[in-house]
């Protein structure tokens, strides 16, 4: 089993910045790609970025150019850096790992509030 344990969420104002962070525990031994989701009020959870094992970066198309994704191996975590936010990126950001490129886990998520 692997946990998930996401920090860095809040309330920020429009224009600002955030970053979020994903450590995980446990059978961290295979994890491949790491990315992280949101889900909106009355919205589906939707992918927000992902990042392989070798480094290699996929974006929604809406966050592109404002967030940028990273991890630590060493450490096990991911990160979100979240630049220039807005409003619609209002939601609750939820991590998400995969051992073996197939097996999923989820943190609990971390709530985001962008405020004008």
């Amino acid at each position: 089993q692997v946990q998930l344990v996401e920090s860095g969420g809040g309330l920020v104002q429009t224009g600002g910045s955030l970053r979020l962070s994903c450590a995980a525990s446990g059978s961290t031994q295979s994890i491949t790609t790491m990315a992280w989701y949101r889900q909106a009020p009355g919205k589906q959870r939707e992918l927000v970025a992902v990042i392989t094992s070798d480094g290699n970066t996929k974006y929604e198309d809406s966050v592109k150019g404002r967030f940028t994704i990273s991890r630590d191996n060493a450490k096990n975590t991911v990160y979100l850096q979240m630049n220039v936010l807005k409003s619609e990126d209002t939601a609750v950001y939820y991590c998400n790992v995969l051992r073996f490129s197939s097996i999923s886990y989820w943190g609990k998520g971390t709530l985001i509030t962008v405020s004008s």
